[in-house]
């Protein structure tokens, strides 16, 4: 797979005019009518650098995943370094858009280099895209155009921390924006939790555990074709709980149920359910219940 350390390099490929800054560049466009792809096509690639970009997709083949989302007016995506990028020749968009990159170093010795690890839409799978309604798509426009005058003109000292400051407010409405999106897709959110269920207790119930081991929520978030992050912030909103927390739930479902046969031992019943250490399925068995298995198997008895 082909990766790309610098911005500039990034660019070349992509068929794009080389940047005004050597970490930094932006394009807006507020043209009318449709706009190919820059670069046709592209097997799997990767570089160093965050992107965020807002287009209106008119055609081609850029999967959004398994759902109708609310908004058709713009995607807002966010892509983070060493992610995998990959598209297909027919892909058009409307000329009205922009796209900022920026290579991680660009970042480094600031406070936003560390909070931007904290959004976890920067983990998100492309069919995750934020969806923007006409007015959050204005106050999004207009923070770009603060950045491209910035970029525009000529650099002093104070360029760079300006440009970060609101580099910093653009990803602060993004949040803001994917809070709104999760709470306005309670439906959606409500069937991704039913799906998850379904799939952890055909896991369970096909053997699976004993087979596989306890499942990885990479191999849960595929299945569902959704990324992990995604799920574990889908889940958090509906239920308060994490992907993982989801999955011990139903391991101790699950060992409650074996506990019940009295010819195994605590041991015995860790490993039918995928655990390579015993005590450590016993600590877990107590931080979830406030007892340990064998207390728990007495007080049944």
């Amino acid at each position: 797979m082909q990766h790309f350390k610098t911005l500039s390099s990034y660019l070349d490929y992509l068929e794009l005019p080389r940047p005004e800054h050597p970490m930094l560049s932006v394009f807006n466009s507020k043209g009318e009518g449709h706009l190919p792809c820059p670069r046709e096509s592209s097997p799997p690639i990767t570089n160093d650098c965050y992107s965020i970009s807002f287009k209106k997709y008119i055609a081609g083949n850029l999967n959004y995943g398994r759902t109708k989302y609310d908004f058709t007016n713009g995607a807002l995506i966010f892509i983070s370094p060493r992610q995998v990028l990959q598209w297909d020749k027919s892909i058009v968009f409307e000329q009205k858009g922009f796209s900022i990159n920026f290579h991680e170093d660009f970042l480094k010795g600031t406070e936003l280099s560390q909070q931007i690890k904290k959004y976890g839409y920067f983990s998100y799978s492309i069919n995750e895209a934020l969806h923007l309604s006409p007015k959050e798509e204005k106050q999004i426009e207009s923070i770009v155009e603060n950045i491209e005058i910035e970029y525009q003109n000529n650099q002093d000292a104070f360029s760079k921390e300006i440009i970060i400051s609101q580099l910093d407010t653009l990803l602060k409405y993004a949040n803001r924006f994917y809070e709104r999106q999760f709470l306005n897709r309670k439906e959606i959110s409500s069937d991704l939790l039913e799906q998850f269920n379904m799939h952890l207790t055909e896991y369970f119930e096909s053997g699976k555990l004993q087979e596989n081991g306890i499942p990885k929520i990479e191999q849960v978030a595929n299945e569902l074709s959704v990324s992990q992050r995604y799920l574990s912030d889908t889940l958090k909103k509906e239920t308060g709980k994490t992907t993982t927390e989801h999955i011990h739930l139903h391991l101790i479902d699950e060992a409650k149920n074996i506990l019940l046969q009295p010819n195994k031992s605590v041991s015995e019943v860790a490993y039918e359910l995928g655990f390579e250490y015993p005590p450590y399925f016993s600590r877990l068995f107590k931080r979830k219940e406030g007892i340990s298995p064998t207390e728990y198997r007495k007080n049944i008895n």
